[in-house]
């Protein structure tokens, strides 16, 4: 019987990646993770259509940031329905933050343009151009943090808003949601808060003093008797009747 070698086995080494192999899978988990957010983002706002927000990423760093003084702080925030609001602070806050919001696609690029020049001429990031769909964007699932890449997001997140809804719900969800002082949330919160009454009763004076708060509403909290506040508002009251409002 002839005899039969054996060889013997040489353990099979694993191969080892290289420093570009490993480039390319982290490039790639970085890209999955950035579509899987992207996806995320994108049938959230389609269930919104439908369904009412609970709260946004702005709701949770206040209440956040006032639980670190105050283990039991909460939110001031009711939502109401779109034809609860008056329509004195539809109009108001349309003409103080985006007088074409009901006809553009959620971007208005010349006011993106001017922000930009302003910016580089400040060497920071001082303006952003912003809409009311960019700021509920924003609002929505963002920080206040200003960088060129959170621009970015907030850009993808305004037109998943603008492809799923109409403009009427984008502004109902901005009105219930946008911040209005310390902890202040939402139009009924900020009327009853400031005025004592529902949103759906505020004359054409106080719709204008809270859309002119709404860039920096905790500042204007803490400084109502600011000349600014009623010299802008009585400019945002005259303004108000050529507002056009979502139907």
């Amino acid at each position: 019987m002839p005899s039969q070698r054996r060889h013997a086995r040489t353990p099979s080494r694993k191969r080892q990646w290289g420093p570009w192999q490993w480039t390319a899978y982290v490039i790639t988990l970085l890209i999955a993770g950035v579509l899987a957010t992207q996806l995320y983002y994108f049938l959230q706002i389609g269930w919104w259509v439908h369904f009412d927000p609970q709260s946004t990423a702005f709701m949770r760093a206040a209440e956040a940031r006032l639980r670190e003084t105050d283990p039991n702080a909460t939110l001031r925030h009711q939502w109401v329905p779109y034809d609860q609001i008056s329509r004195n602070l539809k109009r108001a806050i349309i003409a103080s933050e985006d007088a074409n919001f009901v006809n553009h696609d959620g971007f208005e690029i010349d006011a993106m343009l001017g922000a930009w020049e302003k910016n580089q001429k400040k060497g920071r990031i001082v303006a952003g151009g912003s809409t009311i769909s960019q700021q509920l964007a924003k609002n929505l699932f963002l920080s206040s943090e200003k960088s060129y890449l959170r621009k970015a997001e907030e850009l993808s997140i305004t037109w998943m808003l603008e492809f799923w809804m109409d403009k009427q719900r984008i502004f109902e969800i901005y009105l219930n949601s946008v911040e209005w002082g310390e902890g202040v949330f939402g139009a009924e919160a900020a009327s009853r808060y400031y005025y004592g009454i529902p949103a759906s009763r505020l004359s054409p004076w106080q719709a204008a003093r809270l859309a002119v708060m709404l860039p920096r509403p905790r500042y204007f909290d803490a400084h109502r008797n600011s000349p600014y506040l009623s010299q802008r508002a009585g400019v945002i009251a005259r303004r108000m009747g050529a507002a056009e409002l979502p139907q």
